[in-house]
């Protein structure tokens, strides 16, 4: 029998050979994007690239310690709050949930592993997500967690950094450099500090905020850009990949917690 697959990419293996490979303890990692506005900068699928991005690097250090496995991206996300600008797709709430609960139905059905980790590279899929976890655990027995890149890196700063600032930026020009537009960078510049405490920020009240507000945001950026470099964004990848081991161990070990269910 050929030995096990190098590649930890699961949808470019056979399926003899991911049913020799994918064990009920594997951890199926989903990068999990969003196509919208990132201002004159940044293309549409910012968030797909940073998703993907820091998956591989994921795969690359701790794949074969956790015995981690890609799926298939998915690149559209929850949007809303910018679409008012060209380009910009979203799902329903409804589809967004239908997806990933459709997409629970098929692991369980067709895979042994019982372990998930989305990589959300979109801060507005990051409410529903909380939720869904519930629903992945409770309707189809997955140990599942999301990783929030930025947060992972400890990015958050005392200047508003929302979206399409100086960290998404640096980490854009040290994953995908050749798409940053940089004569159009700093286009946008810092938000309102207290508006965007007020209206993203505070825990006490929840409002419906969009990129377009300009207590906000220039351009669509809230965040300034403008001191994004290359050797920022591998750091902050670095600080990323680094703190998702210990939520892979602790995924694993919640896993041995977790009443066993019949496979359907």
């Amino acid at each position: 029998m050929a030995g096990a697959p190098t590649n930890r990419v699961l949808s470019e293996l056979t399926s003899f050979e991911v049913g020799r490979a994918v064990k009920e303890t594997s951890v199926l990692c989903l990068p999990l994007g969003a196509i919208e506005q990132h201002g004159q900068h940044l293309p549409l699928n910012t968030d797909v690239i940073v998703a993907e991005g820091l998956t591989g690097r994921l795969l690359g250090r701790w794949g074969a310690t956790f015995d981690l496995w890609q799926l298939p991206t998915l690149s559209i996300g929850l949007s809303r709050e910018h679409d008012w600008a060209s380009g910009t797709l979203s799902l329903s709430i409804q589809g967004f949930v239908g997806y990933l609960r459709d997409l629970a139905g098929a692991i369980v059905h067709t895979l042994p592993a019982r372990n998930l980790a989305i990589i959300n590279g979109h801060g507005g899929n990051r409410g529903i997500l909380e939720s869904v976890l519930h629903e992945l655990h409770g309707d189809f027995g997955l140990n599942a967690v999301v990783l929030h890149p930025f947060d992972l890196a400890g990015a958050n700063s005392a200047e508003p950094d929302v979206h399409g600032g100086k960290g998404e930026t640096a980490v854009m020009l040290a994953l995908a450099p050749q798409l940053v537009r940089r004569d159009q960078i700093g286009v946008g510049g810092p938000a309102d500090a207290k508006a965007t405490q007020a209206l993203i920020f505070d825990r006490g009240a929840t409002w419906a905020w969009r990129s377009d507000d300009p207590r906000l945001a220039r351009d669509g950026i809230i965040g300034d850009p403008s001191g994004a470099t290359e050797e920022l964004g591998v750091a902050l990848i670095e600080r990323m990949v680094t703190a998702a081991g210990g939520v892979f161990q602790r995924l694993q070990e919640n896993q041995k917690l977790m009443q066993p269910r019949a496979r359907p």
